[in-house]
């Protein structure tokens, strides 16, 4: 057996001798079928698995979450296991709630900071945040850091003026949030602001405002966000329900002359890193047109995406999204994702760009 293998089990082992204990407890089994010819080439097929094991422990004032994830490809020869989330939970004299350690976040529309479940390596914060008791909002407010430590391999004074020295003075990284939601007259709103401190790059603040609500018998939705590097992003939405079972969706998301991008979110990394379009270039513009239906534990949902570039007549792109799932009961779903980018041609040779995704979901 391998030892990186070995040491997984018995860690494994370890902590569900510690679940056993604990006043709740979760287990998350996805395995997923990857066809994307876009990224690896004609005829790829590769599948992977990602458990997940979480454990909670706590009291009327207090709580304490552990969560970790073993990944491994079928086939191969490596697994990881690594920390999920890891932190601890405590009331502040009923005023506040206070949370430290590892923390998957999910704010808003998720364009500045979410946990991107979808990838394989989720997204997780190390810090603090404090939740205020306000009858008006939920507001919480975050603060992340890292500390990166010095190179003393190398003398600053002999290096002054060069990359090596700022290397050396790369000491910490950091990002400060406020994010504030409520309900107001039947309409939700979100504000998510973010501010960076980065000793190898430039500050910057990043903002989200999110609104939703009813009108007319239709849903309907706005995202504004700004990213780190002053680039804006606008998104606006509606949904109809035709009857129970169908809905129709339409979207409109147009980008500044700098594009929108932000780490490690659900829509970074397109196709390849999140499983769905996400962010688009400097100036485009995307139509978007969707069907969903749901019925007997069956789920079909259809998205075509067009996309234009306001600074250039001549760019065009089509993308069609299409999903098909499945409940297998009250414990595993099945889902089928399938996507053609017209855009987005990797393969030499090759009209079009196809992704294709087989998920299983297995929980008790």
């Amino acid at each position: 057996m391998k030892k990186n293998l070995r040491n997984i089990l018995v860690l494994a082992m370890g902590l569900m001798t510690t679940v056993s204990f604990a006043q709740d407890w979760n287990v998350d089994s996805r395995t997923r079928m990857d066809m994307s010819e876009a990224t690896n080439g004609e005829g790829y097929m590769s599948t992977d698995q990602r458990a997940t094991l979480g454990a909670t422990w706590g009291g009327s004032d207090w709580g304490v979450h552990v969560s970790t994830d073993v990944n491994y490809t079928l086939g191969g020869t490596d697994a990881t296991l690594s920390v999920s989330e890891a932190y601890a939970s405590t009331n502040l004299m009923g005023f506040a709630s206070l949370t430290a350690g590892r923390q998957a976040l999910n704010y808003g529309s998720g364009a500045l900071m979410s946990s991107n479940d979808w990838a394989k390596n989720r997204t997780t914060w190390d810090g603090m945040t404090f939740g205020l008791n306000l009858d008006m909002a939920d507001i919480t407010v975050g603060y992340h850091t890292q500390n990166a430590g010095t190179t003393p391999a190398v003398d600053a004074d002999t290096v002054a003026g060069t990359a090596a020295e700022e290397a050396i003075a790369h000491e910490s990284t950091g990002e400060m949030w406020i994010n504030a939601s409520g309900e107001f007259s039947g309409w939700n709103l979100n504000v998510l602001y973010m501010t960076r401190t980065d000793e190898m790059a430039d500050a910057g603040a990043a903002t989200g405002i999110d609104i939703s609500g009813e009108l007319m018998g239709a849903s309907i939705s706005a995202s504004m966000n700004t990213d780190y590097d002053d680039g804006d992003m606008m998104t606006l939405g509606v949904s109809y329900a035709v009857n129970d079972d169908m809905s129709v969706t339409g979207g409109y998301t147009t980008y500044g002359e700098t594009g929108f991008n932000m780490a490690g979110t659900n829509m970074s990394g397109g196709f390849a890193g999140s499983g769905q379009l996400g962010y688009l270039g400097a100036n485009d513009e995307d139509m978007s047109l969707g069907l969903t239906y749901t019925m007997a534990g069956i789920n079909l949902g259809a998205t075509m995406h067009m996309i234009t570039d306001s600074e250039d007549e001549t760019y065009e792109r089509d993308v069609m999204e299409i999903s098909l799932g499945y409940s297998l009961g009250d414990n595993a779903d099945l889902a089928v994702s399938y996507a053609t980018d017209s855009g987005a041609d990797f393969v030499e040779g090759s009209e079009d760009s196809n992704y294709m995704w087989v998920t299983l979901n297995i929980r008790p």
